[in-house]
């Protein structure tokens, strides 16, 4: 019997196996993991204008995120310049290369984003081996309007096509919308923090990053991802 559509999208998904990441051993002292933040933007509007979220974070009434912190030489941002491949082969704006060249002051200047096209695409991070991960940080579109980006899935694996051995870092598919699994993490509003996320260790090669629109039109921005670990 010949396997249909749906039958080969079921046997995908029971081969891959989706694990939240189990924190490696410490060894030695804790320390900050230290994110360089771009400039804020000013927005032409408020967060009170965001409406019809019902997975938004509360308010941090100001106050940053919390900082991640590893054991001591697992800090060092790894992403610099690394290869970075996407769903979207055709981006309506920008460069892939954009994701990890370092450049992030969207409010200065808007040729630091990248575009991909509607609805549902990721981008990939390949950090040429398998690295200890404690840390992944990732910049939507933070300006120059507020933005939420839904379906926000952050995975790393050492299989490129994300099918074995998958560790989810962060999801926000409240609904399960991007059918990868409901997550319980919440949406939040972009700004020039990006989103900090621990990774506590996990290995992998690879860093595969979701969204799936926003609250101002269907495409997805990137501006930077980070990731942050031991150094090789």
């Amino acid at each position: 019997m010949k396997a249909t559509g749906v039958s080969v999208i079921m046997a995908m998904l029971a081969w891959t196996v989706a694990v939240n990441a189990a924190p490696a051993e410490p060894k030695g002292e804790l320390v900050p993991i230290k994110i360089d933040l771009p400039q804020p933007a000013r927005w032409p509007g408020s967060p009170g204008e965001i409406k019809e979220v019902p997975n938004l974070e509360p308010s941090r009434d100001g106050k940053p995120y919390p900082q991640i912190f590893a054991p001591e030489g697992c800090g060092r941002l790894l992403s610099k310049g690394c290869k970075v491949t996407s769903s979207d082969l055709s981006p309506v704006v920008g460069d892939l290369a954009f994701v990890t060249d370092g450049r992030k002051e969207e409010a200065a200047d808007e040729n630091v984003r990248l575009v991909l096209h509607d609805r549902l695409q990721w981008i990939q991070i390949d950090l040429g081996a398998q690295r200890e991960i404690h840390a992944v940080c990732l910049w939507h579109s933070f300006s120059p309007r507020i933005r939420v980006y839904f379906d926000v899935i952050v995975q790393v694996s050492d299989d490129p096509d994300f099918m074995e051995e998958v560790a989810t870092l962060f999801n926000n598919d409240h609904d399960n919308s991007a059918k990868l699994g409901a997550g319980k993490d919440f949406e939040y509003i972009e700004t020039h923090e990006g989103r900090p996320i621990a990774a506590n260790g996990v290995k992998g090669r690879y860093v595969r990053c979701y969204s799936n629109g926003n609250i101002r039109d269907a495409s997805n921005a990137y501006v930077q991802v980070e990731v942050f670990g031991r150094a090789p």
